[in-house]
């Protein structure tokens, strides 16, 4: 069952494109967005949404090829009680991913160096070994 607050939001972009004379297929041929999803945001199936992300900027999309101001658009779609939220910015587990992340090429790049080094090693090794048992 689709809540009635998709079925609104999705009525109103509906509204929006039919007012300038656009078919599904025209605003999808200009977003990108493949007529079944613009179909479904339409009738307000939320359940066939992608990840919120995506819807968000499908929104957006939409409301510019349309001619409607994006972020009014997401705003609205932001107003229904059971549209997905933003999740809260937690700065200090962003610092931890970049920080592993530069750990991590911090010891990718010392193996790296570790291993020409014993390439270069070994091949003075074997150049020397050629060199004194041809004389």
């Amino acid at each position: 069952m689709t809540p009635p607050d998709y079925l609104d939001f999705g009525r109103y972009l509906q509204v929006q494109r039919e007012l300038r004379g656009l078919s599904l297929d025209d605003v999808a041929r200009q977003t990108k967005i493949p007529p079944t999803l613009i179909g479904a945001l339409e009738s307000g199936q939320s359940e066939r949404f992608p990840e919120r992300v995506f819807i968000l900027n499908y929104i957006r999309s939409y409301a510019t090829a349309v001619g409607l101001s994006p972020d009014e658009a997401v705003n609205r779609f932001h107003e229904i009680p059971e549209a997905p939220k933003a999740e809260a910015f937690d700065p200090a587990a962003l610092e931890t991913v970049r920080l592993a992340r530069a750990s991590s090429m911090l010891w990718s790049t010392i193996a790296a160096v570790l291993v020409l080094a014993a390439l270069l090693t070994l091949n003075g090794v074997y150049e020397l070994t050629l060199r004194y048992t041809h004389r």
